[in-house]
């Protein structure tokens, strides 16, 4: 085979969108086992194999919700603006799909040369992006048109009220989030994520060691650009019925709420290569340099798929966990908490990277010493800057109606 590149890469592009379809409605079903069971019910536990008394633990219940989606009637209303409504759903799929054509699912392959592959094979589709986090960036913040055009073209209240808090909430958080990310950046000096996975591998020191409070930000900010709750307020279905997607259905609706569930894996994607490591794990995975072999890639990719899945997890436990916030209790989150906690940990970040270079103290320290020292401020600052947010906060929030004070007072327009 004297070019296998093209043939390699779209070997990856379909196992990739395979791979993250079949997980994210196998997803769903162990999201609806794991619900049902942190309130003491029965899962979906039925449908097995069509036409017979298997049921195999439910695990057809995936097939029948997809089939059942998909025939549906392809009603669009009538008073929708016809095209960005068809538009919306379109983009934010395709913008949760290209994501992750820089996203690793593994270190690397060894070369197969029967198949003329004389080269280790990267698992990741795109590997020569050096900007993959600025990739990353640049496609979530076009999913924000995909609901704000679903909002807008419904022509419902509901609909556009959903795309307006979701546009505000997606907003305020992605800075945050990126104040996050900068501290990574700073510490693995690229913005590669295969890079950055090295740097982890390579010193034995995960990025959730030497940057609490970093990780804190970026997983809660996480949390609220997958609209998960408890920050699921653009599709509040007690007040806003379905939000931006009330009036999708059928195979629309799938894209829009596949879209969602995709925005999970993503996020659990890289919280686990940016904070936990990646692939990497003491005594199993071996360093960066180490040569590739069938068992040792192997390993790489289970460990990379266990930590994301235990992830996962975490999501789904505390979406049926936490109450969903007030729309102003989550705004004020992320300007008066979130936000300031981010510069914080950057600044402290590049103070640690300027006196721990090898000129300064650093030199002087050697590299377990300047690992040591970084960790240990990183978990200080996170523990001061934990306790003084809990001290300046309130401790209880007042949901209680202010009956002295008439509606007109709050809004003259009433």
């Amino acid at each position: 085979m004297s070019d296998p590149s093209p043939l390699l890469a779209g070997v990856k592009i379909l196992a990739l969108v395979a791979g993250i379809m079949t997980g994210a409605a196998y997803f769903v079903l162990l999201e609806r086992r794991m619900a049902a069971w942190v309130q003491d019910r029965r899962g979906p536990n039925r449908v097995g194999i069509p036409l017979t008394k298997i049921r195999l633990f439910g695990l057809g219940q995936p097939l029948a919700d997809g089939l059942k989606m998909i025939l549906k009637e392809e009603y669009t209303p009538g008073h929708v603006n016809r095209r960005l409504f068809l538009l919306a759903p379109i983009v934010i799929m395709a913008a949760a799909l290209a994501i992750f054509a820089v996203i690793p699912f593994g270190s690397s392959l060894p070369p197969i040369p029967a198949l003329g592959i004389d080269e280790p094979i990267d698992l990741i589709v795109a590997p020569q992006v050096d900007v993959g986090l600025l990739y990353v960036f640049a496609l979530s913040s076009v999913a924000v048109y995909g609901v704000i055009l679903g909002g807008w073209a419904s022509n419902n209240k509901y609909s556009f009220l959903g795309g307006l808090r979701s546009s505000a909430q997606m907003i305020a958080y992605e800075l945050p989030l990126g104040l996050g990310i900068l501290g990574i950046v700073l510490a693995g000096s690229s913005l590669g994520l295969n890079d950055i996975i090295d740097r982890q591998a390579a010193s034995g020191v995960w990025f959730l060691m030497a940057q609490p409070l970093g990780f804190v930000v970026f997983l809660i900010a996480a949390f609220a650009e997958a609209a998960r709750l408890p920050f699921d307020l653009p599709e509040a279905e007690q007040e806003l019925i379905g939000g931006y997607h009330t009036e999708y259905a059928g195979i629309k609706l799938v894209l829009f709420l596949t879209a969602e569930f995709i925005h999970m894996i993503t996020a659990s994607f890289l919280i686990t290569i940016l904070f936990l490591g990646g692939w990497h794990f003491w005594g199993l995975t071996g360093s960066p340099d180490a040569e590739i072999t069938w068992p040792l890639a192997l390993i790489r990719i289970v460990v990379l798929n266990t930590k994301i899945f235990c992830v996962i997890l975490f999501f789904m436990l505390a979406r049926w966990t936490w109450p969903r916030f007030r729309f102003d209790q989550l705004m004020t989150l992320a300007w008066k908490v979130m936000l300031p906690l981010g510069i914080v940990n950057l600044v402290s970040v590049a103070i640690l990277r300027e006196i721990l270079h090898p000129t300064h103290l650093g030199g002087s320290l050697g590299s377990g010493g300047s690992l040591f020292l970084e960790c240990l401020i990183g978990w200080a600052v996170a523990i001061g800057s934990w306790a003084f947010v809990a001290w300046i906060g309130p401790l209880v929030a007042d949901n209680r109606p202010r009956l002295d004070i008439h509606p007109r007072e709050v809004d003259p327009q009433i």
